[in-house]
């Protein structure tokens, strides 16, 4: 949700002195200020945000700061869910428990800079006829959240701590997600939005629905109990690529060769992705889409100039396979629009291309018959394959739209998903037999 804002207005509050607000994100940027949640604008603004600088930030401004807390710690992983928890009550008499910030269950206590709402403060963005928007904050449409959210909870009126939300999993000691909230009071004005679905629907008691405020609301698979790759906007080639739609659109924006690659490697199993690309065809272009287990810090990279690289390319009318620097001619020449399927099987050590459902050079990775041999990952320099992209052009932007299981195109859901036995994720084609979505999820089955 790029530019996407949920909004609605704010009726009469419960208490203007206690609320909670309670969400998991996922972010895909860094570098820039994102503000993901908020109020305003009579009586000042209430508002959270990431920094330009990656700090996590709450503040009520009216005439000045009434209240303020910024976070020393950066945060700057585009890969994980975050859960954030931030409570208020002025009516305590201890001044640093008026209020708090959790990230993961734990209390933010080393902080940047804490300016402390005076006792009663009356929140005087939390004010009937207000707007309240989830993507940014009040009225707002400048730096809206990139990324994904989920589970957003609004309580006006109560304080309370992340355990109704969020617990620790025995097995693995990580903070997990709530997906059934219960002894949550939420107020007049409070609310519980996106569980499970993107309907903009409350799902507590109230009937506080939403409406897309600007942007479009799309579904993703991704969530904080199953990660699904992106684009990664920590690997040095996306500065030469804008990622959008949380970080699944890759634009590229340098006249050299710029590569990307995605923030979850294998080194077993078999997985399936699919890639649509979406650029003009014609003149010097060179669209590359593959696999990568080399770390190089060269902004010249080419994909498939190593060893441990493989892509399928075109250039003008031709289709070609490139491998440490070598092509063959190979496949069907792709264009835009076409939808490219990737599937690496670790097992075996092969890979498979398709175009728009057909398999090339009568590969049957279910059978897995005719496939690309390549090195085993193990005798590899990062130990793992990536997938990966990289386009050239001098005038042109190239643009790769990544489905990793999410079941969308940049903004585009699929037209008519096909097969996938193993259940995890949602693809425009039939997924091979054996093979699944490239998440947390499917790096377990």
């Amino acid at each position: 949700m790029a530019t996407t804002r949920l909004t609605r207005t704010l009726g009469t509050p419960t208490n203007r002195k206690k609320l909670t607000a309670s969400m998991w994100l996922k972010k895909s940027f860094n570098g820039t200020e994102k503000h993901f949640f908020g109020m305003g604008t009579s009586g000042g603004y209430l508002d959270f945000r990431f920094a330009n600088t990656g700090e996590l930030e709450l503040y009520h401004y009216n005439s000045g700061y009434q209240f303020r807390l910024t976070t020393t710690r950066k945060f700057r992983d585009t890969n994980a869910w975050y859960h954030l928890v931030f409570t208020i009550d002025t009516t305590l008499g201890t001044a640093d428990d008026r209020f708090k910030v959790y990230v993961n269950g734990v209390q933010e206590t080393v902080l940047t800079n804490r300016t402390n709402p005076s006792q009663d403060y009356e929140i005087g963005a939390n004010a009937s006829g207000n707007t309240i928007s989830v993507g940014n904050y009040g009225t707002n449409t400048n730096n809206s959240f990139d990324g994904i959210i989920s589970h957003v909870h609004f309580s006006d009126g109560y304080a309370y701590d992340p355990t109704p939300f969020g617990e620790t999993d025995s097995a693995t000691g990580e903070w997990k997600i709530k997906t059934s909230v219960t002894g949550v009071t939420y107020g007049n004005n409070g609310f519980w939005w996106l569980k499970d679905t993107i309907a903009t629907t409350d799902h507590s008691s109230n009937s506080n629905n939403f409406t897309v405020g600007g942007g479009t609301l799309t579904k993703t698979e991704d969530c904080p109990s199953n990660v699904f790759a992106t684009w990664n906007k920590l690997d040095w080639g996306t500065t030469y690529f804008t990622l959008t739609n949380g970080s699944t659109t890759a634009q590229s924006n340098a006249s050299v060769f710029t590569y990307g690659v995605s923030t979850l490697g294998v080194n077993s199993g078999k997985f399936y992705w699919e890639v649509e690309y979406d650029a003009k065809n014609g003149g010097n272009r060179f669209p590359q889409i593959g696999i990568t287990s080399t770390q190089t810090t060269n902004t010249q990279y080419e994909l498939g100039h190593y060893a441990n690289d493989w892509c399928w390319y075109i250039n003008n009318t031709t289709s070609t396979l490139r491998n440490n620097n070598s092509d063959t001619s190979w496949g069907n020449y792709y264009q835009e629009g076409d939808i490219i399927g990737v599937a690496l099987d670790c097992t075996n050590n092969k890979l498979y291309f398709s175009k728009n459902g057909t398999w090339q050079e009568s590969g049957d990775p279910s059978a897995g018959n005719n496939g690309i041999s390549i090195t085993a990952p193990s005798s590899t320099p990062l130990g793992f394959y990536f997938p990966a992209i990289c386009y050239y052009d001098s005038t042109h932007r190239g643009t790769f739209k990544a489905n990793f299981g999410n079941g969308y195109f940049g903004t585009t859901a699929v037209s008519s998903a096909g097969t996938n036995a193993s259940g995890n994720g949602i693809f425009e084609y039939d997924v091979p037999t054996g093979f699944t979505a490239l998440s947390t999820k499917g790096l377990n089955l």
